[in-house]
């Protein structure tokens, strides 16, 4: 292995026997032990599906990795991105040696810290103090080591009033502070994190990635993050494995590889939604977006985006509709609500419009989130209701179309000589 390769995935698979535990059955063991006495290949490798869960199989075998291929350099941020169910975490789970992959090999130089599920390795009855201790002894450390860092390490998880208090009255967030703390500082030689980072605050969250990139930077230690934040995903790392249905779908520098994973999502978005019916006392039936009365997910710069929502309102009570706006990398950009205007809804269903008139965005893509709200709680949401394009434009009126290395936004402004 390259000297300069601290970890290297070749051919790792995960197979499951879906609906059973382990293998299934007697008969397929014993097919399993004589393939293995006569030299041969597990005959049960041959067959099984692609792990797409949205589609019912024929098999009762399914890859939920196959054929995953990867070098990661000393010092590098890796992302692993990918929607829900494409393999992400049991990729980490093997790496960290949680489970063992059905076929391939990991080589790996130095120890391996792993932080997957909150409070993991964590014991409820033991004190904060006493489990970072447990975790060090976990990942080899020596009891001197960790005394050299407990002081850092509470004072950086922000539990020093709860140290001495058992795990089990902690908040999941305390819990993620913990065992971020704990991982992040006993110097592993590759630091492995799943999405736990997202039950803790955003100040946490701002203050974990400064720590990661410290690791990185600093330190010339390794760091795999798998996470669906975009904008942690756009600031933590170089590069990204893109994973779907249990396959490597491209490995990419960062930039274009969260171009890609969201054309992935654009392409099933569509302009026109219909919502599960939810049993609430509001609930949205369908959604719409258009672009001069045509139903589009593609804008310019300067454009009205319209959004049409039907509405259902069983008890006539007064709603409030909130409409997010996010940037491709699930950044809050603008949010709008009818309760900065005169608008009222109490009728028992309706279908209103919603005009965001000259959208100020430069090129990019922007996600849709919609909120109905009522007696100031929330009664229906959906979350990427709609992705939609916006593509340089004449905002100005002037005959140039605005580039995108203008900003975010777009600002009018009044020029005269005095």
């Amino acid at each position: 292995m390259d000297t300069d390769i601290i970890l290297k995935v070749e051919n790792i698979g995960k197979q499951y026997r879906l609906g059973l535990v382990g293998t299934g059955t007697i008969s397929h063991d014993l097919n399993r032990w004589w393939n293995s006495v006569r030299g041969k290949e597990d005959p049960y490798l041959k067959v099984g599906e692609v792990n797409n869960r949205s589609k019912k199989g024929s098999s009762d075998y399914v890859w939920a990795l196959k054929d995953i291929n990867f070098e990661v350099k000393k010092g590098e941020v890796l992302g692993i991105i990918g929607k829900n169910g494409a393999g992400k975490s049991t990729l980490l789970k093997i790496l960290s040696r949680v489970t063992s992959p059905t076929t391939g090999e990991i080589k790996t130089k130095g120890r391996i810290a792993s932080l997957l599920e909150v409070g993991t390795g964590f014991h409820p009855e033991m004190t904060g103090r006493e489990n970072i201790y447990l975790n060090g002894a976990i990942l080899g450390m020596t009891r001197a080591e960790i005394n050299s860092k407990i002081d850092e390490i509470i004072d950086f998880s922000g539990c020093i009033r709860y140290v001495d208090t058992p795990v089990k009255r902690y908040s999941s967030g305390m819990k993620v502070r913990l065992a971020f703390a704990v991982a992040a500082h006993l110097e592993p030689d590759i630091l492995v994190i799943d999405e736990v980072l997202a039950v803790g605050d955003a100040e946490f969250q701002k203050k974990a990635i400064g720590k990661m990139q410290d690791i990185s930077n600093s330190d010339g230690r390794t760091v795999l993050f798998v996470s669906h934040d975009m904008g942690a995903i756009k600031n933590l790392c170089t590069r990204c494995v893109i994973l779907n249905n249990g396959n490597v779908q491209s490995i990419r520098n960062t930039r274009e590889a969260i171009e890609e994973y969201l054309t992935i999502n654009i392409s099933k978005s569509g302009s026109f939604r219909e919502f599960v019916k939810r049993p609430t006392l509001v609930r949205m039936l369908s959604a719409e977006i258009k672009n001069k009365g045509i139903s589009t997910t593609n804008f310019h710069s300067g454009d009205d985006v319209e959004i049409i929502i039907s509405i259902e309102n069983d008890e006539h009570i007064p709603i409030n509709i909130f409409i997010g706006l996010y940037d491709e990398y699930g950044e809050k950009v603008a949010h709008i609500g009818n309760t900065y205007s005169e608008f009222s809804i109490k009728k028992e269903s309706t279908t209103v419009a919603v005009v965001l008139k000259k959208i100020p965005f430069v090129e990019g893509r922007f996600q849709i989130n919609l909120s109905l709200h009522a007696y100031g709680k929330p009664h229906h949401r959906e979350k990427e209701a709609f992705i939609f394009e916006v593509s340089p434009g004449d905002y100005y009126g002037v005959g140039k179309n605005v580039i995108r290395n203008n900003g975010k936004f777009l600002i009018n402004a009044s020029w005269d000589e005095i």
